[in-house]
């Protein structure tokens, strides 16, 4: 594999890593609500 082809994957692959990123960033903080049933009862939390 010549040097432009290991750029090219070099590339992709950073793309990839921070698209990956941006999508776990913004599925962790999505507002939501959060239902626990527990021993004292429901809880009902909004995120």
């Amino acid at each position: 594999m010549n040097r432009n082809g290991l750029y090219l994957v070099i590339a992709v692959l950073a793309v990839v890593a921070i698209g990956l990123g941006i999508y776990v960033y913004r599925e962790e903080n999505k507002p939501g609500v959060e239902i626990n049933i527990g021993e004292q009862g429901i809880s009902v939390e909004e995120n």
